[in-house]
């Protein structure tokens, strides 16, 4: 693989963000001098992209070396010197060594081998293509939501059969077999007492009905002028009497008052 070093050194220094960086000590590798001690080398690594580069300090101007991170593992190793947490980046090529790192404790360790297992193109191409099939996914349950969702809406909405053997409907209230808007005004008291109940069925409200071929149990209560009428024939009646009683009670007044 050919890189043109200026364009790399430009991408190495330039300010696009970084995905990981720290200090590693590392005993060589592809691009990497080589150290006389076997302490290995500490220097400042920046990882951008798939591409890791490394610095002989965290100021450097000028990269010591470039790893391209593809076609390659990350896994732990032992290093030379003791109580170092090491890992290696190893590649499928063959002849090629692998590159020996060695962070400063377990955590920046389980880190480094975490950024470098994921910089990839191809574990970003196994991210992407997860994500399409979590989305079709998504996407396949929500539309087998809206369907049922539907279904019940639209099972709601279908009008269903009248039932014959319900009891007849006034003003929204259900009315039992044994009681008819004429119960309902004697349970109210405002009932004349002396009207027998043949007497009121013929004159009341309920005689109006009949005469129009209706039922006085059950009035057709689409028709604004029947209820206006069934209910207003009763208050006339109401009226009618008070006025009645009020007459007959005027003159026992006057004789009362005179000396």
């Amino acid at each position: 693989m050919k890189l043109n070093e200026r364009s790399v050194a430009h991408y190495a220094l330039s300010d696009s963000p970084a995905d990981h960086t720290g200090f590693l000590r590392t005993w060589g590798g592809p691009g990497t001098p080589s150290t006389p001690s076997g302490t290995g080398r500490r220097c400042w690594f920046v990882l951008k992209g798939n591409l890791l580069f490394s610095f002989e300090s965290r100021e450097g101007r000028a990269p010591l070396s470039l790893v391209v991170l593809e076609g390659c593992t990350v896994e732990l190793a032992e290093a030379p010197v003791p109580e170092e947490f090491a890992f290696a980046i190893c590649f499928d090529a063959p002849g090629v060594r692998p590159h020996l790192l060695a962070a400063e404790g377990p955590a920046a360790q389980e880190a480094w081998v975490k950024a470098l297992s994921r910089a990839s193109f191809g574990y970003m191409r196994l991210v992407v293509r997860e994500l399409e099939s979590q989305l079709q996914d998504a996407r396949q349950s929500l539309a087998l939501q809206r369907r049922s969702s539907w279904k019940s809406v639209a099972s709601r909405c279908k009008p269903q059969a009248p039932n014959h053997r319900s009891v007849g409907l006034e003003n929204g209230h259900s009315l039992s077999k044994d009681s008819s808007p004429v119960g309902l005004v004697e349970e109210g008291g405002s009932r004349s007492s002396g009207r027998g109940l043949a007497e009121w069925e013929l004159q009341g409200p309920a005689s109006l009905l009949l005469g129009r071929g209706q039922s006085p149990v059950s009035p057709e209560t689409s028709c604004f002028s029947t209820l206006h009428d069934w209910y207003g024939q009763e208050i006339m009646e109401l009226r009618q009497c008070w006025q009645q009683r009020a007459q007959r009670s005027q003159p026992k007044c006057e004789e009362q008052d005179k000396p």
